[in-house]
């Protein structure tokens, strides 16, 4: 099984981290990437395409075509000469930009901002130009695009560009978003949650998040178990057959795990709508009948054959379960006895300091 690796994964939720003006939100997925809500940039008419993207993903100053003149003293003849300060920063923006130009790339994505000037300058060479997009969202793009991140551009031979086969612009509801498909990792893909009430958002929302995990924790460990209750009954087989051959009060506590263990079964089928006395008492009979691979089907609401039907859960969530929940009872017994523990009875003190 190839490895997967889930740290480039976020969810898109509508109205989520809205943000103002030229900023750009950028995401990454585990087949294509997102960046939206109002990113400006030089992608041209509404609907072009990019075929074949280079990016180049820079986190540098694109802002120094306009003097800064805040805080600072400045004395000068006459305005000419600040008009000849303004043309000297100009100029250094164009080498800067050209330098960026030799990389041979059509797609510049940049930490911070991009002023009027450059962005002419990207345009008029068919680059484009996106700014402003978030940290965190370009250190995911260049690893899902298997570019880098730089800051220097004099040496275009020791800069990995990123590359997708597509960029396009695309409208989901009512945002806008700049979509990245065809990435050289080929680990990503958008995923959009929509709902009708922020509740519905959140809890699809951590339904995915614990599908991810339960996802990566079976890629750590490759062993999986039956689902459909199957495991449960087996242990509670086990553990009832162990209590009928042990004597004492040990016994007690052996049959009441057993019977926790046979209430995973019974909460899956109400969840699911059916009689779960009745499909957990047929469960019961055939694992008692040896067929111990038969779980609950719930598409159907019968007892089925788990294998055949490909019914699995990861093992070492399975084990998490266990341990947590058999955790949390003994925790809850000793605080009981605690509590009912009768209290210390207090002696006069014969003793004073």
């Amino acid at each position: 099984m190839a490895s997967l690796s889930m740290a480039p994964v976020s969810i898109f939720s509508h109205g989520a981290d809205e943000e103002k003006a030229e900023t750009a939100r950028l995401s990454s997925f585990i087949g294509a990437i997102a960046i939206g809500d109002l990113v400006k940039s030089t992608l041209g008419p509404k609907g072009m395409r990019i075929e074949n993207a280079n990016i180049l993903i820079a986190n540098t100053g694109m802002d120094t075509d306009k003097i800064k003149i805040f805080g600072s003293r400045v004395r000068v003849d006459s305005t000419a000469k600040v008009a000849e300060i303004e043309t000297a920063e100009k100029e250094k923006m164009k080498e800067k930009v050209e330098r960026i130009l030799k990389h041979g790339i059509n797609c510049f994505i940049n930490r911070q901002l991009i002023y009027n000037y450059p962005e002419q300058l990207f345009a008029s060479a068919g680059v484009m130009a996106i700014e402003h997009a978030d940290f965190v969202g370009v250190e995911r793009l260049a690893l899902v695009t298997g570019g880098e991140i730089s800051s220097t551009f004099e040496h275009p031979e020791l800069v990995k560009l990123g590359r997708c086969k597509l960029i396009e612009e695309v409208m989901i509801g009512e945002d806008t978003l700049i979509h990245f498909s065809g990435v050289d990792m080929g680990e990503a893909c958008t995923i959009v949650l929509r709902g009708a009430t922020q509740q519905i958002l959140d809890e699809a929302e951590r339904s995915l998040h614990d599908a991810l995990c339960v996802l990566a924790q079976t890629v750590k460990e490759t062993r999986t178990v039956f689902g459909g209750g199957c495991s449960e009954m087996l242990m509670a087989k086990a553990v009832s057959d162990l209590a009928n051959r042990t004597p004492g009060k040990e016994a007690v506590a052996m049959e009441s795990f057993a019977k926790a263990l046979r209430m995973l079964p019974i909460i899956i089928a109400d969840n699911a709508g059916y009689d779960s006395a009745e499909l957990v008492s047929q469960l019961r009979a055939a694992h008692q009948d040896n067929k111990s691979t038969f779980g609950l089907d719930m598409s159907q609401g019968a007892v089925g054959d788990m294998a055949a039907l490909g019914i699995t859960e990861s093992f070492q969530v399975k084990r998490q379960v266990l341990l947590s929940a058999a955790e949390a009872a003994e925790m809850i017994l000793r605080v009981d006895n605690i509590i009912k523990a009768a209290p210390r009875k207090r002696v006069p003190d014969h003793h004073p300091c």
